[in-house]
């Protein structure tokens, strides 16, 4: 049975009751000792959650439901589990996950001793005079910088798979798509694990302000759109565009190909050093040296900044030299297109392909009442009806099924070889960090319900439900272990999901000559299709 795009009559209704049954989710906040901002809390009625609609919160606030990550939703409460979802607080992954983490490079070495290496290796690659050994150390070098984000893909999916700040890690994955980078660009693959762990995550549930200025600050983002080359006299237009068109404002919100240029020359002299940690300052004219700044990789540097007057959005800027940047990402992330922009494209991501205009209206009253915060934003999100009505029925792209399937197939077990996923993940064409243009990858679902689309997912839920053992072997080689298949009918949340399954899903499970085969059946079916 290949599973069908569209769904079934009966998971639509199944959708309908949930949305009925659950009502609207009601706000309150409470402030925590020390924190920076008020705990944001949603509370739910006395009305008892039932198996299917913890199971259809999970399957879209978490990376996928699993029998362990019920049992704890089911023991919290949803309203204290949302809660918590939306305040992460610093929480273990499991030891055979951590230590997979700890030992990778990207973990214990800072960014820019990482790349300041690999650009002395390079160039000592390059300075070969014998061709052989010349052509040897390339490609020595490049298989480091496959290896760095080798490591940010192992690791994205491990926290993906374990952590129990489920929340935080999908939005982690939905900023990074957001603020996309792409691996085959320069050096980035040596960057795009630390733009990940010190950019993105940090404010995932944040500031949208915070994020915004972390992004503009990273190497990863200015060399991939190319403001490390962005000078006064010389100047490159591309981040500033996208700055505007995809990260804050959106096409169509009123902004001009004025304002592209006049923050273009805003960004002028933001970039990027390759120079060792202990090198001096450049030379800087003394009527601006004292502007010069680096950090790490990033660098303000005054002789390639262009200090004239600027106007962007119709108001002069009033800064001199990289506080100018300051200005204008204040002016841009406080926008009212901005708060349209980013409220949709959540509700996009959250709720559905064409999320109902009040909907998006709310978010962004939200977004804008809180000066930004993602969490409020969503907490207006979460609360809503529409919220609610939508669950079971946004289709999951390939990053989502894949990590879904093996949730839910193999629960906590750690999985110790990550590689046939992002194998299965690369071949429905949604490579971790591998989107080749700023835009990121689509979020809607015609993008990935084609019927090639079906036919690959069929054959990799036939490989994680009878050959998933594949998972479990660090080395390649290495005998699977027996049996080689999930025991995915022994699961309680698969007991519990099946009365939600359409009479069609329950006929070929029904017909499946032996466990492997129904496993597959299921990973298989327009039910799992969705989330």
């Amino acid at each position: 049975m290949v599973a069908t795009p569209g769904g079934s009559v009966p998971l639509r209704r199944a959708s309908l009751a949930l949305g009925a049954c659950v009502l609207a989710l009601l706000a309150a906040c409470a402030s925590t000792p020390g924190s920076q901002r008020p705990l944001v809390s949603l509370s739910l009625p006395s009305t008892q959650v039932n198996d299917a609609t913890r199971l259809r919160w999970l399957d879209r606030v978490s990376w996928g439901a699993n029998a362990s990550s019920d049992a704890h939703l089911a023991q919290r409460g949803l309203a204290l589990w949302m809660r918590d979802q939306l305040n992460p607080r610093p929480a273990p992954l499991p030891p055979a996950a951590q230590a997979q983490i700890d030992a990778m490079a990207i973990s214990h070495t800072p960014l820019d001793q990482l790349v300041i290496g690999l650009e002395a290796q390079r160039k000592a690659a390059d300075a070969l005079p014998d061709e052989d050994q010349k052509k040897a150390a390339r490609q020595a070098y490049q298989q480091q910088l496959n290896q760095l984000a080798r490591e940010a893909q192992t690791r994205f999916l491990l926290r993906a798979l374990y952590s129990p700040n489920q929340l935080q890690e999908q939005m982690t994955w939905f900023w990074m798509n957001h603020f996309n980078v792409n691996l085959r660009k320069d050096n980035i693959r040596a960057m795009v694990g630390d733009y990940e762990e010190n950019a993105i995550r940090p404010h995932a549930l944040g500031k949208f302000r915070d994020l915004l200025d972390a992004t503009l600050h990273h190497p990863a983002m200015l060399r991939y759109l190319d403001n490390a080359q962005n000078a006064a006299n010389r100047i490159n237009e591309n981040y500033a565009r996208e700055l505007m068109e995809l990260h804050t404002l959106g096409v169509g919100s009123g902004y001009s190909q004025g304002d592209v240029q006049e923050l273009a020359r805003v960004l002028t002299g933001v970039g990027v050093t390759s120079a060792p940690l202990d090198a001096p300052p450049p030379n800087v004219r003394p009527a601006v040296r004292a502007d010069y700044v680096r950090k790490g990789l990033f660098e303000f540097n005054p002789n390639r900044h262009d200090y004239g007057p600027k106007t962007l959005l119709g108001q002069p800027i009033q800064s001199h030299g990289l506080a100018e940047a300051d200005e204008a990402l204040d002016r841009l992330a406080r926008a009212p297109a901005t708060a349209r922009f980013i409220s949709r494209k959540l509700a996009v991501y959250f709720v559905s392909d064409d999320p109902p205009q009040a909907l998006v209206d709310r978010m962004a009253a939200a977004f804008t009442r809180s000066d930004g915060d993602i969490a409020v934003t969503l907490k207006a999100m979460f609360e809503s009806p529409e919220f609610t009505a939508s669950l079971g029925r946004k289709f999951r792209d390939p990053v989502h099924y894949v990590i879904a399937g093996v949730r839910l197939a193999y629960d906590d077990r750690v999985v110790l070889n990550v590689n046939p996923m992002i194998n299965w993940i690369n071949r429905m064409g949604e490579p971790l960090y591998g989107h080749e243009t700023p835009d990121g990858y689509p979020l809607n679902e015609v993008a990935w319900a084609s019927a090639g689309q079906m036919n690959t997912r069929f054959e990799i839920a036939r490989a994680i439900g009878a050959n998933g053992a594949v998972l479990f072997r660090a080395d390649d080689k290495a005998p699977l272990e027996k049996p080689a298949f999930p025991q995915l009918a022994e699961s309680r949340a698969v007991r519990a999901m099946q009365g939600g399954l359409s009479a069609d899903t329950r006929e070929a499970l029904a017909q499946a000559k032996n466990p492997q085969e129904w496993n597959t059946f299921l990973l298989a079916s327009p039910e799992l299709m969705r989330r």
